[in-house]
């Protein structure tokens, strides 16, 4: 059995599909299946973009949080090994 490629989408793509279930009235799934995309997807695409306009849950993340969420991780990983190689070298120079 071969292994099914998991297709992205621009921004682009998904404000598109967005729009055309603000705009159009027809349901989720039927625009999900005319632009051939997953409907659990697009749902999520139009939730993520009712909390980047405030219409979402109290409490929930936009989507500019959850990228400098990522930042943020990326950079502490980055400077703690930084600080593990310093502990290392400094433990090693002091024999």
């Amino acid at each position: 059995m071969s292994k099914r490629k998991r297709r992205t989408y621009t921004k682009e793509q998904k404000a598109d599909a967005v729009r055309l279930v603000r705009t159009s009235g027809a349901t989720i799934g039927t625009v999900a299946r005319d632009l051939d995309i997953g409907e659990n997807s697009l749902r999520q695409w139009v939730a993520q973009a009712n909390i980047d306009e405030g219409k979402g849950p109290e409490g929930a993340w936009t989507t500019s949080e959850k990228a400098e969420l990522r930042r943020l991780k990326r950079e502490n990983k980055r400077l703690t090994m930084e600080r593990d190689f310093l502990k290392k070298a400094a433990a090693y120079f002091a024999k």
